[in-house]
């Protein structure tokens, strides 16, 4: 019984890591990352669709993505899309090809988005927390209603505790790894 309930835990944590971990990787940093794209759907035959169906993405060098549509005539939508999805990036097009140069970021750019990889850190960290809370909450009840021991309750609690404790330290080490990428000049 208590396996399942950390086996849960560990479910919930891991989506809760995975879902951290996108979001941060749309995070803008002064190199070209083609996940920031992951938000762009494009307006084709009547369907907003990502833009890797309508096109193929690619990073020639560290600060330009480049996009090439298979239709030529997708290029306006493209750009259009580019500008909705609001990714603070600057769309250039050669009739042939659209073009995202990823402008050097300032330091007050980068303080900023440190900033803002912080509140997703505590927000990661706070779900997590909110998983321990429920799986503990029904440890408490199991034991109220009697399927599980108080020793078995107390061992229930302190693998969760322990779990939790790896899911936080997992979130600090992956926010730490993007400062130091948003610091980097």
């Amino acid at each position: 019984m208590i396996e399942d309930v950390i086996k849960e835990l560990i479910d919930a944590v891991t989506k809760a890591t995975e879902a951290f971990k996108r979001d941060l990787s749309r995070v803008r940093t002064g190199r070209a990352n083609l996940a920031i794209l992951d938000s762009v759907k494009v307006a084709y035959y009547g369907s907003n669709v990502p833009l890797n169906q309508v096109a193929s993405v690619s990073i020639p060098d560290a600060r330009l993505i480049l996009i090439k549509p298979w239709e030529k005539s997708t290029i306006p939508d493209i750009e259009k899309a580019i500008n909705v999805a609001e990714i603070g990036l600057t769309p250039q097009n050669d009739g042939e090809v659209v073009r995202l140069p990823i402008p050097a970021l300032t330091e007050e750019r980068r303080k900023e988005l440190v900033k803002q990889t912080k509140k997703l850190n505590e927000s990661a960290k706070v779900s997590v927390r909110n998983h321990r809370r429920d799986s503990n909450d029904f440890l408490k009840e199991l034991e109220k209603s009697k399927e599980i021991s108080e020793d078995d309750k107390k061992r229930g609690l302190d693998l969760t505790q322990k779990e939790t404790d790896k899911a936080v330290a997992k979130i600090d080490e992956i926010f730490a790894e993007k400062e130091k990428e948003i610091m980097e000049i």
